[in-house]
């Protein structure tokens, strides 16, 4: 806070006693350079809304900066995106990230995931998988938010990744729009069409897109096409209402998993011919903002959801039966929060969160091995109806102390409760159908200190509590003997991080931070026999490492359109068990925790004309088991290590008229054979070079 003078004023003349003392006014400045724009290129405003991130570790990617993003999988989108894991698959119906060594990367179960604020997971609490995205096309940005202010969404020990969504410009033209037609590799072709505009005090934008694709492997090809449509009404320039309608449908051939001489002779072989996977998701948001004056800004969400995950599964090419498999996630949700701000610069922000989520899971045995979506035929092989709650409660602020300090104290209170109650279970299974109440209450705290320092620099430090809720199969197992009351504690985590970040220089942003994460009550599944499972908390995990990000304008000085900004971010992770009551496990690294992570690229680009980018990703060597040990031998191997791997990416965009742009890219550029999920049953290979190009057209 500074002080500035505000007025300077003599006494009137008939108070000739008065004349020669001056009336000082004071005010203060409240971090006048806090949201300077070069910085919110990188990270999140100080105060976002109602949110608070200063003293936190953010990233943010600004999607108008460089060339559109076609692929689904992440590998480009999250490129600026220091440390995050992206296991890929080749279809687009699951994805998959980690973060720190945190958690298996299937399905993204250790990950909040959110759009817009609001989780898009399966089932935020029982079943946390990820598959569903937005379409890149759709979205403004990506942040990846860290710390306390990952409290306020939600318990998990790593981030959470927010997807933000476009929104008409309010000041924009009654209507605008573009249609994208793309054709490339493997029968790919992809179109991306937008409608927006403004009337008075009405704000709309309604987006279609679809994608279909032959795939690179046998029974790999794919259809998928999602839809966004959005209204606002703004009564004045303080407040929002709007509600958003979304699609999405996805259906993909599954290909199956394979060892590694299969993947080395032919990695385009599919074991699984007749396998297929259905994602179908609706969802309706209603959404209000309002800035109340005195400080005061309310934001509210209400939402509902239904997904539904259908599979159609046989065990090999000679199966005669196949699983058909039917799971509906119904959710319902509502977030209320709010910000204050106070005195001197501080803020304070608090809230509450609610949501319910009924998951019934379904199984047949068919020997219809070309069954369709939503077919129940054959011999039942499971029912469970599944119900998920979760309630919260949180609040942060933000203090302002004198010589550039800041302090931000973090809560939340988290309640959860699961039940399951099962009708039919798998026929080899002796345990009795499982009727279970699992619920729990946990309190966490967070804590950070900075201070800004120098010409827009910033040092920070944040101390994180976390948990991992417990999901379904973790408290009634439908596969397994698991015994109710043999649940595992939840697991928990203490994260410590401490950095320094800004833009001291026109053009260029650093941001480098070293951290540890304590990790208890990691959970497996122990196998007792041939049917009898328990779950049991087998040991704690460290992991600690060094996380840095340097981007430079070569441009920015000269303050025109042009921009060539380079960019590198590295992740360097050392984890490891550091007790276990397997004492053969304690020093061993933990499944998917690479010790590098490298991200880098270069964009050239001029706004409204072009723009190139190339980017490249370089992940160090990883287990895929906790145990570090390979599975199985000869043809049926899986090393024990996933081997490094390298892979570029190129993307460029031209305006070759007023409203025309061509668009092109090639991704995987160097025709790496490479693979980054892998399981116990087998792996999926990553995809190999592809090509792509189109035309946009709007007006």
């Amino acid at each position: 806070m500074i002080p500035v003078l505000i007025g300077l004023a003599a006494a009137p003349a008939e108070a000739p006693e008065a004349r020669h003392s001056p009336i000082i006014v004071e005010g203060f400045r409240v971090d006048v350079d806090e949201d300077k724009p070069a910085k919110l290129d990188h990270i999140l405003p100080e105060v976002d809304g109602t949110k608070i991130t200063v003293t936190k570790k953010t990233s943010v990617t600004k999607l108008d900066q460089q060339p559109p993003v076609i692929e689904t999988q992440g590998r480009e989108l999250f490129a600026r995106s220091p440390g995050l894991l992206v296991s890929e698959q080749q279809t687009p119906t699951q994805f998959n990230l980690s973060y720190r060594g945190i958690g298996n990367p299937q399905e993204a179960e250790y990950v909040l995931v959110l759009q817009d604020g609001i989780p898009i997971q399966s089932d935020w609490i029982g079943f946390p998988t990820l598959y569903y995205v937005p379409l890149p096309q759709s979205l403004s940005e990506v942040q990846l938010i860290r710390g306390g202010s990952s409290l306020l969404y939600g318990p998990e020990p790593t981030p959470a990744v927010n997807f933000v969504s476009k929104r008409p410009d309010p000041r924009g033209p009654a209507l605008t729009g573009s249609t994208q037609h793309l054709v490339g590799s493997d029968g790919l072709y992809s179109t991306f069409n937008v409608l927006e505009g403004v009337s008075g005090d009405v704000e709309y934008r309604g987006s279609l897109g679809y994608t279909k694709s032959d795939g690179q492997r046998q029974n790999s090809a794919s259809h998928l096409l999602q839809g966004d449509l959005y209204f606002g009404y703004r009564p004045t320039d303080r407040a929002l209402w709007y509600v958003r309608l979304q699609g999405h449908s996805a259906e993909a051939g599954n290909p199956g998993r394979i060892s590694y001489p299969q993947f080395l002779a032919d990695q385009n072989f599919a074991p699984t011919p007749f396998n297929r996977d259905w994602v179908r998701r609706g969802a309706v948001i209603l959404g209000n903002e309002l800035e109340l004056g005195d400080g005061w800004h309310f934001e509210g969400k209400a939402w509902a959801s239904d997904l539904q995950l259908y599979t159609r599964s046989a065990r090999d090419s000679g199966a005669t039966t196949t699983t058909l498999q039917d799971e509906r996630f119904r959710n319902q949700g509502v977030d209320l929060r709010a910000r204050k701000r106070w005195g001197r610069g501080n803020a304070f922000t608090f809230g509450v969160t609610g949501t319910h989520s009924s998951a019934p899971f379904l199984q047949f045995t068919s020997t219809n091995l070309t069954a369709d979506r939503g077919e129940h035929s054959g011999t039942p092989r499971l029912n469970q109806d599944r119900d998920s709650w979760l309630g919260a409660v949180f609040a942060e602020n933000v203090f302002r102390l004198p010589h550039r300090f800041h302090v931000v104290l973090s809560g939340r209170l988290d309640v959860e409760k699961l039940r399951v109650r099962e009708t039919v279970k798998p026929g080899n299974l002796t345990r009795p159908l499982s009727n279970v109440d699992v619920s729990r209450t946990i309190p966490l705290l967070g804590v950070g200190i900075g201070n800004d320092f120098g010409k827009d620099n910033e040092t920070y430090l944040s101390i994180t509590q976390g948990y991992r809720p417990l999901r379904y199969f973790d408290v009634a197992s439908p596969f397994s003997n698991l015994q109710p009351g043999n649940e595992a504690d939840a697991p928990e985590s203490t994260s410590y991080e401490a950095g320094v970040h800004g833009t001291p220089l026109p053009g260029l942003f650093y941001d480098v931070s070293v951290f540890q994460i304590n990790f208890s009550n990691r959970i497996e599944s122990r196998r007792l026999n041939g049917t009898d499972v328990i779950n049991v908390n087998t040991g704690d995990t460290r992991h600690r490492g060094f996380e840095g990000e340097v981007s430079y304008d070569f441009f920015a000085a000269r303050n025109n359109a042009q921009h060539l900004t380079a960019f590198l971010n590295v992740a360097l992770l050392d984890a490891k068990f550091v007790d276990s009551d397997n004492p053969a496990q304690i020093g061993k690294r933990p499944a998917f925790a690479p010790k590098s992570i490298v991200k880098g690229g270069i964009t050239w680009r001029e706004t409204g004309k072009y723009s190139v980018s190339l980017t490249g990703l370089s992940v160090s060597s990883q287990f895929f088991q906790d145990s570090n040990l390979p599975v199985g031998a000869g043809a049926t191997l899986i090393p024990a290590k996933i081997p490094a791997y390298e892979v570029f990416d190129l993307a460029g965009e031209w305006t070759i008229l007023p409203h025309v742009r061509l668009q092109a890219g090639v991704q995987n550029l160097f025709n790496e054979k490479y693979y980054a999920r892998v399981f116990q049953t087998g792996l999926e290979p990553g995809r190999r070079r592809t090509v792509y190009g189109g035309v946009t057209f709007g007006f």
